[in-house]
């Protein structure tokens, strides 16, 4: 990582110009925009496959009418059939896509063994206001123009920064909770709006105990939304005490499956680069990196496998047969289920859908199904919290291994993005249970 001693002081200005930013950030609403692709989706991006053009280096970008950059950082060896993991890095205020390159992406380049990549975006003003959403646009331009040329594991999205790089990463994760896998925030606060914020994204909250420049509190503020969001279990962490030069990571219990909270509190002030038993910072020593990339190391691919597993020929004895049941497993049947469909955002060229599936009936469903008919010209790209069968006319939903037992009078949710007009919306939709 760069050093950023030499960062210590300008910490007072940064908290000035921080605080004049909070405003016309929280303030400004954040227009719909076309989100990239969704997490858990098993479909290859379209650069799969291809010979890229991107290189290595300074790429630019128009976005919202401007002219943006960002660095990109492409493995060595790439394989173009091969998924990689994406990370986005934002920089800190006055700091620059060029610090983050240069730190190794917040220490997590040398951790990667060439399976990421990853991704540097530059501010406007060195900063990231988000006025009028823009910066959250500049993220979703960025990943589609990358994921158009290069091969990316769709789910396996993730974004970090420290400071105001963190309130952006927390605006990502509130604003794009299906594009992201997971969020790593360095000592961060709401600067960046939270255009959302009302749904699971595994988090990792990382802050000094005498932060000078956003206190604590701030950090411990954007902790909660996603201990709230992801359905753990509220509790006030230990964190460690003055001129202990240690820190205390807590992993929250009771989260829902998949949506891991973690909490990191240090004995010490602004930096990304704590270091145990010393009050000085330092890049190359620091345990910051080492815990974020466990932490977006423990999710594993959606993707299915490039290659078939083998084949085996079947026995040349029969089986044993069995009886069938004396009585049948229970159907569903009118009334049982529900499947209730809205639309959440549109676009040029495609739409993204949201159906909410009720279990109706007096018992605990074993698994549903729902089925939906796409009009002319319409295609399903992606599905998350299921896993559908066709993608085109009429199509299949059924749950995710996690989501099929709904409780009597449950329900779960399941989205899906779809090229082509959204109107007319998908009908003739059917439900039923196991």
């Amino acid at each position: 990582m760069v050093k950023h001693r030499h960062l210590l002081p300008t910490i007072a200005a940064a908290a000035v110009l921080l605080a004049a930013t909070v405003g016309g950030a929280l303030n400004g609403g954040l227009p719909a925009t076309a989100e990239a692709a969704t997490n858990g989706t098993l479909a290859a991006t379209a650069g799969c496959g291809k010979v890229p053009t991107l290189t290595n280096g300074t790429r630019t970008i128009t976005s919202s009418g401007q002219n943006r950059s960002y660095i990109l950082r492409i493995p060595d060896g790439y394989d173009r059939n091969r998924q990689y993991r994406l990370v986005v890095g934002f920089h800190w205020l006055n700091g620059s896509a060029q610090n983050v390159s240069s730190a190794g992406y917040y220490g997590l380049l040398p951790l990667s063994n060439n399976s990421t990549i990853f991704v540097a975006p530059q501010g406007i003003d060195a900063g990231w206001a988000n006025t009028n959403g823009r910066d959250l646009t500049l993220f979703d331009d960025i990943t589609r123009q990358v994921e158009n040329d290069l091969c990316v594991d769709t789910s396996q999205r993730f974004v970090l920064g420290w400071s105001y790089g963190g309130a952006m990463s927390y605006a990502v994760a509130c604003a794009r909770p299906t594009v992201v896998r997971a969020v790593a925030v360095l000592s961060g606060a709401q600067l960046s709006g939270c255009n959302g914020g009302t749904q699971p994204v595994p988090y990792f909250g990382i802050h000094g105990t005498h932060d000078s420049v956003l206190n604590i509190s701030l950090g411990r503020s954007l902790r909660d939304t996603f201990v709230r969001n992801n359905g753990c279990t509220a509790q006030s962490p230990r964190e460690p005490g003055l001129n202990t030069f240690t820190h205390i990571t807590t992993t929250y219990s009771g989260c829902r499956s998949g949506y891991p909270v973690q909490w990191a509190a240090f004995d010490g002030d602004h930096t990304p680069s704590p270091v145990d038993g010393s009050g000085s910072p330092n890049d190359s020593r620091t345990w910051t990196s080492g815990e974020i990339w466990r932490f977006f190391s423990q999710f594993q691919s959606t993707t299915p496998p490039t290659t078939p597993p083998p084949t085996t020929a079947p026995p040349t004895t029969p089986p044993p047969t069995t009886a069938p049941p004396t009585t049948p497993p229970p159907t569903s049947g009118p009334g049982d289920c529900t499947a209730t469909y809205k639309a959440v955002n549109n676009w040029p060229g495609g739409f993204q859908g949201e159906v909410t599936v009720a279990n109706t009936s007096s018992r605990t469903s074993a698994g549903w199904t729902v089925g939906l008919s796409l009009g002319s010209g319409q295609a399903i790209s992606s599905v998350w919290n299921g896993v559908n069968t066709g993608t085109t006319g009429n199509v299949t939903i059924r749950n995710a291994a996690y989501n099929g037992a709904l409780a009597a009078n449950g329900s779960t949710t399941f989205g899906f993005t779809a090229t082509g007009n959204g109107t007319p919306p998908p009908g003739n939709i059917t439900c039923a249970i196991s």
